[in-house]
């Protein structure tokens, strides 16, 4: 396939997994002799959360006040001015990962300033607003071409759309996350105030789908026969309201005595500086991701890379791409079942096992092969000329 110029929209410059996916996607697809550019709404002015040896686009957005509808509204809008001219369109294909990206494309589409647009599917939430959940809907059903990134949510598209997408997985930057320590590792740690006790790391925030209340409750349970236990909670940017749940799992930490801040048994960091996180994963005894609702979990791999034990649902799309070897599986819902699989976690021999499973799980996932899925998606969609079909 000849050089193709792609459009890739995300819904953020934030650390969030799509984020990251489609910027790494459009670095292995410019290094196959495309140019993929990718786009993301940019109230802060500052840019991507890393820097990309591919194309971006800071697209002008203003902040926005009010609820989750008039930012996600407001946001669809930033992306219509910015493709409101001919020059902008002027990508061989419109790939869009998220239902702010698919609904400005499904708009523009519409307006005949482009003919169609690919959507990749992470995961599908299930929204209290009926407005952004009719914009999920459109941002899917508008779509010529879909994907996914694991098998799981294949089905649910099916199922709920009547629409089969292809798989086109995930994949880890192994000269980014790499288990050899280095100078940032000490650095990292003095930030955040690590002890030399058990370090517990949890990537993504306070958020209801991580998990984050059974890692806490599972969390304290630990702390019952290791002391000197930290909980790191990293992460959390996110566009959409988590008040509620963050407010839940404060609670939780109050009445365990481990209130978060900026040290001590609990530290909760925010998003993390991109350079600091291979260090972050290195330093910690193990990755406690038990999420009831996942696309993926793209930090599984980064986690196996740097030589970190994982702990994960035993359910999709983990099952999915996971031996059951790799990680210590656990019923998300059962805190004493993840409170277990942190003990077992730090018995040496369990931790060297799945060190050395988890480095050859990860070096099976590159994004190379992942943009190399893609193109045979896109195979039919350059230009994108023919009518809408789901096979």
């Amino acid at each position: 396939m000849t050089g193709l110029r792609i459009a890739l929209l995300t819904h953020s410059t934030n650390p969030r997994g799509g984020v990251a996916h489609c910027l790494s996607l459009a670095e292995a697809l410019c290094g196959l002799g495309h140019e993929a550019v990718v786009h993301a709404p940019d109230p802060s002015g500052r840019g991507f959360f890393r820097d990309a040896a591919c194309p971006t686009i800071s697209v002008a957005a203003r902040p926005v006040g009010g609820t989750t509808v008039d930012l996600v509204r407001a946001r669809i809008n930033d992306y219509l001015m910015h493709f409101g001219s001919p020059a902008a369109c002027d990508f061989d294909v419109f790939h869009a990962h998220d239902g702010i990206g698919g609904n400005a494309l499904a708009t523009l589409k519409h307006r005949r300033l482009i003919p169609g647009f690919v959507r990749t599917v992470h995961h599908l939430d299930a929204f209290a607003e009926p407005q952004i959940a009719d914009w999920q809907d459109r941002s899917i059903q508008e779509a010529r071409r879909l994907l996914c990134v694991s098998h799981g949510w294949t089905e649910r598209v099916r199922s709920d759309f009547g629409a089969l997408p292809e798989v086109v997985g995930n994949g880890v930057d192994l000269a980014a996350y790499r288990s050899t320590p280095n100078l940032r590792d000490a650095v990292v740690r003095e930030r955040w105030a690590l002890g030399g006790g058990p370090f517990v790391l949890s990537v993504g925030g306070f958020e209801a789908r991580k998990n984050t209340l059974g890692i806490i409750e599972a969390f304290a349970r630990l702390r019952e026969r290791h002391p000197g236990a930290q909980l790191v909670i990293a992460g959390g940017a996110s566009l959409l309201d988590h008040a509620a749940y963050r407010a839940r799992c404060q609670a939780a930490l109050t009445a365990h005595g481990l209130a978060a801040g900026a040290s001590g048994p609990v530290i909760e960091t925010g998003p993390v500086p991109q350079a600091d996180m291979p260090a972050l994963y290195r330093i910690a005894d193990m990755l406690a991701f038990p999420s009831l609702k996942e696309g993926f979990g793209l930090c599984v791999l980064e986690a196996m890379a740097c030589g970190t034990p994982v702990i994960v649902s035993h359910r999709p799309p983990f099952t999915e791409y996971l031996a059951e070897n790799d990680a210590l599986f656990v019923d998300p819902a059962a805190p004493d079942d993840i409170a277990r699989a942190m003990a077992i976690a730090l018995v040496p021999e369990t931790h060297d096992r799945l060190r050395l499973a988890g480095f050859a799980r990860a070096a099976a996932h590159s994004w190379r092969a992942c943009a190399e899925r893609h193109l045979d998606a896109y195979a039919g969609c350059a230009c994108m000329r023919q009518e809408p079909t789901h096979a």
